[in-house]
């Protein structure tokens, strides 16, 4: 034990000798926080923006679901194709967009809606008025359709007159904290980032001291090879715990944002995440010969992770074929779970992600431990 607590020290001192360690831990998260601030703080907060893409051509129904959509107070419509539509709310110009596509209006008078999509990069805060608004109106189209099955002629006369009613809605204006909920979420994606190369770069330090005969000293001591991995384990979970405190702390005290989720399901998840990280970066380590080789599969395999699951910018604005890869990823697991936290969701309800992000812990866990088992080179763990 004396041993342990002795190299979580000499690894905690030689990390923070360096002055840049101290911004790269934890001035880099405080940077996250600040771009997530110049993309969000100035976005829209009144109407609406909804681009609508109409791949339905000129069926009655949809016209009047669009109709509709454009009657309601709070949406502002804009009609256009979905390169257009994707490329816009890329670019912060529309808050979400509506997709009807091919079929859509068949499907409706079957009573089975369906063909339709919602992309935003804001999430379910600015789509939900949308999606209820919208379930409701497509929902008695969809009755009607049912009861007349098939008859074009009866759904038609009675569409028509459903169209007619002169429906009212009464609004009472809430305060809008969709744009403090996408910062925060943005900024926890960047956390991400920073805690995957954090946690591969303090595993570095393995290789570093192996290529400088520093750990074959170590073990000429009655230190052995088991304690001294689980030091950098300890000193990697303890060092992204700091970071997740101090970028939380930042984001509420400094920056005054609010996460739309209480804080101690926030830390659980990314503590998890936290083993993850760890768990993958000892892997790198495990198969890595030198630092240099190191290095250039932590870049090979963190940068474009975090940018397929999504750290950088929302995976709704992404094609159908990247979302699918990205469910591949434990950085996506991570930010589904916010995004569910944030909608309100417990804890307790989040099992499936929770289970996920642990299994990729213990797989990458497993596979460092047998990489260093089998390694019979001296200069290597044994």
């Amino acid at each position: 034990m004396d041993e342990m607590v002795w190299l979580i020290r000499k690894t905690l001192k030689d990390t923070f000798r360096k002055k840049k360690n101290w911004f790269l831990y934890f001035g880099l998260p405080i940077v996250g926080i600040l771009i997530s601030l110049f993309f969000y703080s100035n976005a829209s907060t009144g109407t609406i923006r909804a681009g609508v893409v109409n791949q339905d051509g000129s069926q009655v129904v949809t016209s009047g679901v669009i109709r509709y959509l454009e009657g309601l107070g709070q949406v502002q419509v804009t009609p256009l194709d979905e390169e257009t539509l994707r490329a816009r709310i890329a670019s912060g110009d529309l808050d979400c967009g509506i997709i009807f596509e091919q079929g859509f209006a068949d499907r409706v008078k079957t009573g089975e809606p369906g063909h339709i999509r919602i992309v935003s990069v804001k999430g379910e805060s600015v789509t939900a008025y949308i999606k209820a608004m919208l379930q409701s109106y497509i929902g008695n189209v969809a009755a009607i359709g049912k009861e007349t099955k098939g008859d074009e002629a009866a759904f038609a006369r009675i569409y028509d007159s459903y169209s007619q009613h002169p429906f009212k809605l009464k609004a009472t204006a809430q305060p809008d904290t969709s744009n403090e909920k996408m910062m925060s979420y943005q900024t926890i994606g960047y956390l991400i980032t920073f805690m995957m190369f954090s946690a591969a770069n303090l595993s570095e330090i393995i290789l570093k001291e192996k290529e400088n005969r520093t750990f074959l000293r170590l073990l000429s001591s009655p230190m052995s090879a088991r304690a001294y991995v689980l030091s950098n384990v300890v000193v990697s979970l303890l060092l992204i715990f700091l970071q997740i405190v101090v970028t939380l702390v930042a984001m509420k005290l400094i920056f005054h944002i609010d996460a739309g989720m209480p804080t101690f399901p926030l830390i659980v998840v990314l503590l998890l995440f936290a083993l993850t990280a760890i768990g993958l970066a000892l892997t790198i380590v495990a198969f890595a010969k030198s630092t240099s080789a190191a290095g250039a599969m932590r870049n090979m395999i963190i940068t474009p992770s975090c940018l397929l699951a999504g750290c950088y910018f929302p995976v709704n604005i992404m094609p159908e074929t990247v979302r699918k890869i990205s469910s591949f990823l434990p950085q996506h697991w991570l930010l589904d779970s916010i995004d569910q936290l944030q909608q309100g969701q417990s804890l307790g309800s989040l099992y499936v992600n929770l289970l996920i992000l642990g299994g990729f812990a213990l797989v990458f866990a497993l596979i460092a431990v047998y990489r260093f088992g089998k390694n019979n080179d001296s200069r290597q763990f044994v």
